[in-house]
């Protein structure tokens, strides 16, 4: 039956929600304090559709790591040493997932996720025109020695089970693939190209789907703080902000890191940390000498990614709760690496946009979607790094939930019981 739907919050994950919750003929209404879509997390990502290069943040190696980076001095991940207890408290659950039977799992949830996401966004390719400078060559994950080869030989063992394509390659194969590598070939112990990756840019993708969404009726609220959730027993009655009281018969929310200062007002603890990101975005000098697709350089925990004319260089993981400086550090960090990559695509005259965002990360990095303790509360939250690559799953899922539409995949694990510390409560499946 056609409900009144409220969206809270318009980055690629609210806006592909809309999109879904429309087509399957509901009365969508999305609100967001931007003054329009894919404002914040959503603006400047790494740009790649990582299906199959799809991995927790939580490993095995990860308390080592760690170790290791802090005495090298040029760490991806960054720890603001005046820890807050939201830090402290994130690391410690962060931990608790660094094992090789929860990495399984975790990694399981998300290439499930991960896997529907690709499906979803070639239906949204097949339902209308939409140009994001998209590109489907794959990405390539490369490898400075052996050892981090085996490494990942490991991990091929998960992927296969998803029947993900993967080809192992030697750095002759990696410059085939990526021709603008030739300068470092000697360097390269090799690497594994994942084929059925894309890339896109998400901040187009957004407002490409929100023209859409307005084509099909989709109300927008921009400019639009909101202010509390108001509960009437086990529901929700309404959402206060800074501009008026909106009702509907059924509720989501897609506010990424800022989701769980409105859920905890209701009593709903999401273990959600904003994990800051940055990203620069530089011109194509020339072809030849530039990415073609995505090159991630796992030890430096650095994406690369061609969309269309530019280059965007991402990474980085800050642990500093909500501070939006950017970093002269990080900005060094990524210079160093695309120079150490695509040495004749880069010139330091250049102008180039520097960028901050805040990835809403679980303890497992598999994201929140799902029915809540209110019976017409719904989340669609918690995509960590991967908010672009999951981000159309999520929106169908999602709807799919609130339509009563059975779900194509399995829900286990992926919405907010897996916190049973954290909510001892029920959760309402319609």
């Amino acid at each position: 039956k056609r409900m009144k739907v409220l969206v809270l919050g318009a980055g690629v994950i609210g806006t592909t929600s809309a999109y879904f919750l429309a087509k399957q003929g509901h009365d969508v209404t999305v609100i967001d304090r931007q003054e329009s879509v894919a404002k914040e997390t959503s603006y400047a990502n790494a740009g790649c559709l990582s299906y199959g290069f799809t991995s927790p943040l939580a490993g095995p190696g990860l308390p080592f790591n760690i170790l290791k980076w802090t005495l090298t001095g040029r760490s991806p991940l960054v720890i603001n040493p005046n820890m807050s207890i939201d830090t402290i408290k994130f690391m410690y659950r962060l931990y608790k997932n660094c094992n090789p039977k929860s990495y399984e799992i975790n990694k399981s949830r998300m290439l499930r996720i991960a896997n529907y996401s690709q499906k979803a966004l070639l239906e949204i390719e097949a339902d209308f025109d939409i140009n994001y400078s998209q590109r489907k060559q794959g990405s390539l994950q490369l490898f400075w020695n052996t050892k981090e080869i085996d490494k990942a030989k490991r991990d091929i063992s998960i992927l296969e089970k998803f029947n993900i394509k993967t080809e192992l390659l030697d750095s002759e194969g990696c410059v085939k693939v990526e021709p603008g590598l030739k300068y470092i070939k000697n360097q390269l112990a090799g690497g594994i190209q994942f084929m059925d990756d894309f890339t896109g840019n998400c901040y187009l993708f957004s407002n490409e789907v929100y023209k859409k969404c307005v084509e099909m009726g989709v109300n927008f609220e921009f400019n639009t703080e909101i202010k509390s959730i108001e509960t009437n027993n086990n529901e929700i009655s309404s959402v206060l902000t800074s501009k008026t009281e909106f009702k509907a018969d059924c509720y989501s929310v897609s506010l990424g890191s800022y989701s769980t200062k409105i859920l905890s007002q209701i009593g709903i603890q999401t273990p959600i940390y904003p994990v800051k990101g940055y990203s620069i975005t530089l011109p194509v000098l020339t072809d030849e000498d530039a990415p073609q697709s995505t090159v991630i350089d796992e030890r430096h925990k650095i994406a690369v990614t061609r969309l269309g004319d530019k280059i965007r260089v991402a990474g980085i993981a800050h642990l500093t709760d909500f501070n939006k400086d950017l970093r002269a550090k990080s900005l060094e960090s990524l210079k160093h690496g695309i120079q150490r990559l695509f040495p004749n695509s880069y010139e330091s005259t250049h102008d180039l946009d520097f960028w901050t965002g805040f990835r809403p990360s679980t303890p497992d990095s598999t994201p929140i979607i799902g029915p809540t303790p209110y019976s017409n509360l719904y989340l669609n939250t918690g995509h960590g790094t991967l908010g672009w690559t999951m981000s159309v799953g999520s929106g169908k899922l999602l709807a799919n939930l609130i339509s009563g539409i059975e779900s194509e995949i399995s829900m286990e694990g992926i919405d907010m019981s897996r916190y049973n510390y954290a909510n001892k409560t029920t959760l309402n499946y319609g």
